[in-house]
């Protein structure tokens, strides 16, 4: 039963009630991220196995992250790049004694704040994919659908406590 609870957890499902998540045989199941129930693909009773996609939050605004994010990605591999430039011929014309130390010093910043900004723009568009794949709302086991309270149009608001949007029973219950 542990290791069904640490696969909800680590697909970012939420389980709700109190006590053990078991104990009532059904476990109610949401998105991680928000947005508005595009469709739902199963219905009460039916069985389902582990990974099926159960429902989808419409995906255009995660899209649009995404694409955003990977165009802030691009941008700051060309700053990135264009500041390493930079760094060697600093570098270059301060071992020549041509340039100061001052101006070497501000393209190793440079060259260092650019990193940095790569470093960040990678990291936000992991994150829009995880989002992105997380508008699919999956089985996390192999299991009977109970309930399904989330219908197309219901508005789902993950940063607050939201409400479930299928309830599934463990197979074998």
């Amino acid at each position: 039963m542990n290791q069904r609870i640490a696969a909800l957890a680590a697909a970012g499902l939420i389980v709700s009630g109190a006590g053990p998540a078991w104990a009532a045989g059904e476990v109610e199941l949401t998105t991680r991220v928000s947005g508005v129930v595009e469709s739902v693909l199963v219905k009460p009773g039916q069985s389902v196995r582990k990974g099926t996609v159960l429902l989808r939050l419409d995906r255009t605004i995660l899209q649009a992250h995404l694409q955003e994010a990977r165009a802030e990605e691009a941008r700051a591999e060309a700053d990135a790049a264009d500041a390493e430039r930079e760094k060697a011929r600093a570098l270059d014309l301060y071992d020549r004694t041509v340039s100061s130390t001052s101006e070497r010093d501000a393209s190793l910043l440079r060259a260092a704040r650019a990193q940095a900004a790569l470093a960040s723009a990678r990291a936000h568009r992991v994150i829009a994919q995880k989002n992105l794949a997380d508008a699919e709302l999956r089985a996390p086991f192999d299991g009977v659908v109970s309930a399904v309270p989330g219908w197309p149009g219901t508005v789902v608001a993950a940063d607050c406590q939201p409400k479930p949007l299928v309830v599934l029973k463990p197979a074998g219950r």
